[in-house]
């Protein structure tokens, strides 16, 4: 006879605010959650400080609910201190008192959909003010929490980075809240003095709340400072849709096939913001017409080379990939093109297969003027 299976239940665990509207917020989205999720799966949430039910009223209403196995997960944005130490200690308390099954999941962390929810935060606002200052002439500034974790403050910044490189900003700074630097003022005072018509604050936050009020509070402030800067505030993440499907796969994915944690921001497997024409593309070499070749080859020395004066700035690159673009626009063969016509099958290694025809996939911000064409200006 077949043991019965356990009744699983689901536990948000927030960090909690002195902020009544963010309080609610967190309470909005675990209300949502469970559309998400199985219909016999209960979900229940909690905080670790500053608000009730606490994480343990969530647990206890779980296990009057009959729950043996609970798939907890934090409602945070990235793991410092409250995720890696708080959270698991009163999981594994709880757990061991009452003899339960506690499984515990990662926060929401750098993930495609994140990334996509933010994006379109940062639209919206520019939609809502709209401007004739190009996107190369305005600075994104996206503000993270701030913790006493470098890791949990690298992941704002390279969030921040795929936003700046997925959109095509001219420029990006990343500040903090607090705990750590840059703060919001020195932040947005740095980005004053670089020259962009146009700065975009966006607060990557969940929720309202007094940290909200601090970001768009010293953003006023320094705007008003400096009344020829176009300012503009984006919204929080708040409970935007792929916020919410995140969060259902960080509960579904303790049960289930878990995303390698080293390919869920590979553009080749996932849609990755501004590169999404990429995802399944053949992994093939590109490098074969150069291989063997080193300092002898013609052309590598700097000595021998028409276009730079005492080092390499590049431009031979710019050259070479202006040239190739120029041959697959008018179908033209080039130095490694591969007999036309000449379709080959390969593996990928994600599983993709297809017939495909060599190509480059273009960079979808070849234009931007901090980028390779800005070594034009040193052509002999």
């Amino acid at each position: 006879m077949n043991a019965p299976q356990p009744k699983t239940g689901v536990m948000i665990c927030g960090h909690g605010s002195r902020s009544q509207s963010a309080v609610d917020e967190f309470a909005v989205l675990a209300e949502k959650l469970p559309a998400l999720l199985p219909p016999d799966w209960p979900v229940e949430y909690g905080y670790l400080e500053f608000a009730n039910p606490v994480i343990r009223d969530g647990l206890d209403r779980l296990r009057e609910q009959g729950c043996t196995r609970i798939l907890a997960v934090p409602g945070m944005l990235f793991a410092a201190m409250h995720a890696k130490n708080d959270i698991p200690t009163v999981l594994n308390t709880y757990a061991a008192k009452h003899g339960i099954e506690i499984i515990y999941g990662r926060e929401l962390g750098v993930d495609p959909r994140m990334v996509a929810a933010a994006a379109d935060r940062i639209q919206s606002a520019l939609d809502a003010n709209p401007s004739d200052v190009p996107m190369h002439e305005t600075c994104l500034v996206v503000i993270g929490r701030g913790a006493s974790d470098p890791d949990a403050n690298g992941n704002v910044a390279k969030i921040a980075r795929l936003l700046w490189e997925g959109m095509g900003f001219g420029w990006c700074e990343t500040g903090y809240s607090g705990v750590t630097f840059p703060l919001v003022e020195p932040c947005l005072e740095h980005v004053a003095k670089l020259g962009y018509r146009r700065v975009v604050v966006f607060p990557y936050f969940l929720f309202s709340g007094i940290l909200i009020d601090r970001i768009y509070g010293f953003t006023d402030r320094v705007a008003e400072a400096h009344p020829d800067l176009e300012v503009v505030k984006a919204g929080y993440l708040g409970d935007h849709p792929e916020v919410m499907n995140t969060f259902s796969e960080r509960v579904t994915e303790l049960v289930g096939e878990v995303v390698p944690p080293t390919c869920g921001m590979c553009k080749y497997r996932t849609q990755v913001l501004g590169f999404e024409a990429e995802v399944g593309a053949v992994q093939e070499s590109h490098h074969h017409h150069v291989e063997g070749q080193g300092a002898n080859a013609p052309g590598s020395n700097v000595a021998d080379c028409a276009l730079c004066d005492d080092f390499c700035t590049g431009m031979c690159r710019l050259d070479a990939e202006a040239q190739h673009a120029h041959a697959h626009a008018h179908g033209l063969p080039h130095d490694h093109a591969h007999d036309p016509g000449h379709a080959h099958g390969h593996h990928h290694h994600h599983g993709h297969d297809h017939d495909h025809d060599h190509h480059h996939a273009p960079y979808p911000q070849a234009d931007h003027p901090l980028g390779p064409l800005s070594v034009l200006k040193s052509r002999k």
